[in-house]
């Protein structure tokens, strides 16, 4: 079986499988490979950009290296090389854990819970739950859900199309080593910095395509493009702010603002600050539902961006090895009579 229907047929099945399981419940891949990467850190750190550098090649290298070995050891069975891009492809994205804990949040905030809502708030994002009253707790889920939808769903999906397992595993690792060591803390602010790059480099294209598929998929498209290009280079992320503009267009709401993070207070640009209004409870859903529609749809242009590629491929290198000496229509070069 060819890689690029290999593919197809994984992403697909993982996908499924997380729409209908969600993230694994016990002995989860993401978080073996985060109890790894955090004993690397207890013997590498050093206050040091070197360090974290070595750190960052050691456990994402080391994701992205052993993925590939296991793709290599089944590429001549096709059964098995499907199955694995299929539980690669539900070990790394989250869509709907994703939204399983912003709905939470949204019942909580619904039933007036503020304190249960502030409690479930460090499970979807790194917030200071304290500091924040109902609005702020729902505009925070909503920025969290649209900056998650690029992170744990479309970029996944993009470097799965791009690179196969090893492209699945090596996104979900940098991505992994970004939340844990990539803030700028006073800990963090030089070991984590190849850490937080890397992220940057490989959250681009599938932040892009984020924005992109909630322009498509918003229902406000107009609205959606003007924040994305008024507001998204405002943004102190290069990939959350296109993201998260757009959904903001989308949905018709204010994002951004003053928020505390990490011990630290910053004041955000606002997102859609012309025409969107205060985020309120029921935007949640709204931005669930949207969340779902845009990884859908990621899967559908992954999958048909890898067949295309594929094909593409296959008229390239035919053309390239030419009619051979006896194909038909071919003369030989002895004249006849």
């Amino acid at each position: 079986m060819r890689a690029d229907r290999i593919y197809a047929y994984g992403a697909t099945a993982g996908l499924i499988g997380d729409l209908l399981l969600g993230d694994p419940r016990r002995g989860h891949p993401v978080a073996a490979f985060g109890r790894a990467a955090a004993g690397v850190e207890h013997r590498l750190w050093r206050d040091h950009r070197g360090w974290g550098a070595l750190h960052t090649l050691l456990c994402a290298g080391g994701a992205a290296g052993s993925a590939a070995l296991a793709a290599r050891a089944l590429r001549r069975h096709p059964a098995a090389s499907v199955a694995l891009t299929a539980a690669a492809t539900w070990s790394v994205v989250g869509g709907t854990s994703l939204g399983r804990e912003a709905r939470s949040i949204g019942a909580a905030l619904a039933a007036g819970d503020v304190e249960l809502a502030r409690e479930r708030l460090p499970h979807l994002c790194g917030r200071d739950p304290q500091s924040l009253d109902a609005p702020q707790i729902a505009r925070a889920v909503v920025e969290s859900v649209a900056e998650n939808t690029s992170d744990a769903v479309v970029g996944a999906l993009v470097w799965g199309a791009l690179g196969g397992v090893p492209g699945l595993v090596g996104f979900r690792a940098a991505n992994t080593l970004d939340a844990m060591v990539g803030h700028k803390s006073p800990r963090y602010r030089r070991y984590g910095w190849a850490s937080a790059r890397l992220d940057d480099l490989a959250g681009w294209p599938g932040a892009r395509l984020t924005a992109l598929l909630a322009v498509a998929a918003g229902g406000r498209p107009r609205e959606a493009v003007r924040a994305w290009r008024a507001d998204a280079a405002q943004h102190p992320s290069p990939n959350a702010g296109p993201v998260e503009a757009s959904f903001a267009g989308a949905l018709g709401v204010r994002l951004g603002g003053t928020l505390a993070y990490g011990g630290r207070t910053e004041h955000r640009p606002v997102l859609n600050g012309g025409s969107g209004r205060a985020v309120e409870t029921g935007d949640i859903e709204r931005a669930v539902r949207l969340s779902r529609r845009v990884g859908v749809l990621a899967l559908g242009v992954s999958v048909a961006a890898r067949l295309g590629a594929g094909a593409a491929a296959r008229r390239i290198s035919g053309a390239g090895r030419g009619p051979g000496p006896h194909a038909p229509g071919r003369t030989s070069g002895r004249r006849a009579g």
